[in-house]
């Protein structure tokens, strides 16, 4: 069984969970914050929808310094928006991951901020912790979003408070 092979059912749980999420977005509270210091319910959607662009990153460069891209944060102004955004990502996302033989996965790609290298890891290990585990981290924090909102939040890894089963 090659890397993206062993990837590829998670990244599709993930998603899949990823998607039902975003379609509860109310759009009547996309500027909608938990506290002033906190990222609004929109563009929280937003990142959510892009994160999965970042397996494509991954594997089509051999880093990314965040102080040198041009790179205009998604804010949607509807559900649509976020869903279509999100929807691309995946299907590009699925498309380089499935593409991506064992010795380019285990090949080194490094994130650099202002002259720094913050870490260097093999591109699989990249995909599972800065597209994967971020994704779950801020559908989670979405979460929360919706419940502080009354809105029902979806079973992801078993029943939630508002749903019994997946």
């Amino acid at each position: 069984m090659t890397i993206s092979e062993t990837l590829l059912p998670e990244f599709d749980r993930e998603m899949s969970g990823a998607r039902r999420t975003l379609e509860r977005i109310p759009e009547d509270k996309l500027t909608w914050k938990p506290h002033e210091k906190s990222t609004s319910l929109g563009r929280l959607a937003g990142h959510v929808a892009e994160l999965p662009g970042f397996a494509k990153i991954t594997i089509e460069t051999d880093s990314l310094n965040l102080s040198a891209r041009q790179h205009t944060p998604l804010v949607p102004t509807s559900r649509a928006q976020v869903l279509e955004a999100f929807d691309q990502k995946v299907s590009e996302a699925r498309a380089a991951i499935a593409g991506a033989s064992d010795e380019h996965l285990m090949k080194p790609w490094s994130l650099e901020y202002q002259g720094k290298t913050l870490f260097t890891l093999p591109r699989a290990a990249v995909l599972r912790t800065m597209m994967l585990s971020h994704l779950i981290h801020h559908r989670a924090q979405l979460g929360v979003y919706l419940r502080l909102n009354n809105v029902a939040v979806p079973a992801l890894y078993g029943p939630s408070a508002d749903e019994s089963g997946m």
